[in-house]
Formats: structure tokens, C-alpha cells, sequence
């Protein structure tokens, strides 16, 4: 398992956008959630221990903010080929299994994954009502023990930004795997 923290990024990027099929059939992109205050683009995958002890917390996170106007969206990248755990029907698999109440993309061309600059899972970037990048770091700041933790970083972004208020530039990057990505011929 490689290591990795997610990159220094320019906040205020316009999103990019995409379409990619997801777990449930269908195909979601941003503009498939206009209507949302905040967009959440969540890197991930099925495998890796920094998303396994911390999809309950974005589960979580989704649930307790829907009704506020915020969607989270995740994105699995990983090279399903080396890594089977992460193909499109172990994903459909993970999502019953876990309880998963987002959508769950798969970036089988990693074009968006790369467009993005994602580099570890989770990735997590937030865009605000214009879809400028606001947030790009951390869930909180104890992934192995969410009884440890003490600062919920993420929610405090989307906090502030349901609030009309600027967030934070004092963003401590995400940790995580690193994405799996194919290889280059």
C-alpha cells in the first residue's frame, strides 16, 4: 500500500465536468446535480483500508446533510484488471453491502481521475453553488478511530459554505492509497 496525500490544489478551479456509469444503472455528472448547493467528488474504491474505515463517516455525512442542499459523488479510478476488488460488479456488490446512499461512479478510462489531479483514495474535493473549488483535503483528522477524532474537517467546510461563508484556506490535504493506475503502453 502506497501512501499518498492529495495535491495543493488552486481553490476557486471551475469543476470539471464528466459523465461516468454508475453502480446504479445509471450515468451522473455534475450537471445532474444543479440543483444542489454543494458538490462533493469523492476519489475511491472498494479496497483500500483509509476507505474502508471511513465510508461510514461519508455515509454519514450525505445523510445528514441531503436535505441541506449537499450530494456527495464517488468515484472509483483503480486499475480493476490488477485489482478486482474494485471492478464494476464488486462496486455494485460494496454498495448494497455497505449502505452506500451516494452515487458511486466508475472512471474506467481514469480520464477524470487524472483531469481532477486525483492521486490517493479518498480524494475529496468541494464545490460550492458556482462550482469553484472551495475544499480539498481531509475528512477529519483521525481516519484509523472516529472516536478519536476532534476536528471534522469536512463538515466544517460544508458548514461554512451552507452558511454563505468563505472556507477556510487552512486545509490539511487528505491521506490515502495511492489510485491504481493503469498501465501506460
Amino acid at each position: 500500500m502506497a501512501l499518498l496525500e492529495s495535491l495543493p490544489l488552486h481553490l476557486g478551479k471551475n469543476i470539471i465536468p464528466f459523465s461516468l456509469p454508475a453502480t446504479d444503472g445509471k450515468g451522473y455528472g455534475p450537471l445532474d446535480f444543479e440543483d444542489k448547493k454543494v458538490l462533493v467528488v469523492i476519489f475511491m474504491c472498494n479496497h483500500c483500508p483509509y476507505i474502508k474505515a471511513t465510508i461510514d463517516r461519508m455515509i454519514a455525512i450525505q445523510a445528514d446533510y441531503a436535505e441541506k442542499g449537499v450530494q456527495l459523488l464517488g468515484i472509483n479510478a483503480n486499475d480493476a484488471d490488477d485489482y478486482p476488488e474494485d471492478s464494476f460488479e464488486a462496486m455494485q456488490a460494496w454498495v448494497e453491502e455497505k449502505g452506500v446512499n451516494f452515487p458511486y461512479l466508475r472512471d474506467d478510462s481514469q480520464h477524470v481521475a487524472r483531469a481532477y489531479q486525483a492521486q490517493c483514495t479518498p480524494d475529496i474535493y468541494v464545490f460550492d453553488e458556482n462550482r469553484k473549488l472551495a475544499y480539498h483535503g481531509r475528512i477529519d483528522d483521525n481516519w484509523k478511530d472516529p472516536a478519536a477524532v476532534t476536528k471534522q474537517d469536512l463538515r466544517e467546510a460544508l458548514d461554512a459554505l451552507l452558511a454563505g461563508e468563505k472556507v477556510s484556506e487552512d486545509q490539511k490535504p487528505s491521506m490515502g492509497c495511492s489510485i491504481k493506475w493503469k498501465e501506460v503502453s
